[in-house]
């Protein structure tokens, strides 16, 4: 898109998969992969997050521009430490969690609910 004039932004929460990719600009939040704009229903930091996002968009003067945004999860970084992390004591629980998802994109399929 870019090479065809169309400026692009992305929020993403891996910088180094982001920069990796060549992402033309970036707005970066250190926080959980799968919560890019910020916690869940914290309107406050999403809202900052796609300001930021709009901003970069119309002040970055060419490619390459990353901003990163000061927000945290938590008081304390503890979570990365158990962030995505199987362990004897967990592993039953998602290996459950896991295949409920999988029966309900069964499902979903079957009712036509399903991204192309």
């Amino acid at each position: 898109m870019e090479s065809k004039g169309i400026a692009t932004v992305v929020i993403g929460s891996a910088l180094d998969i982001l920069q990796r990719a060549g992402t033309p600009r970036i707005v970066f939040n250190d926080l959980p992969l799968g919560n890019p704009v910020g916690i869940p229903f914290d309107r406050a930091m999403q809202n900052q997050t796609l300001a930021a996002a709009l901003e970069l968009l119309y002040q970055a003067q060419s490619p390459g521009a990353i901003q990163t945004l000061p927000h945290r999860w938590s008081a304390s970084d503890d979570w990365r430490a158990n962030f995505m992390a199987i362990t004897p004591s967990n592993r039953a629980a998602l290996l459950a969690l896991g295949d409920e998802n999988r029966r309900q994109r069964q499902l979903n399929r079957a009712q036509g609910l399903f991204r192309p």
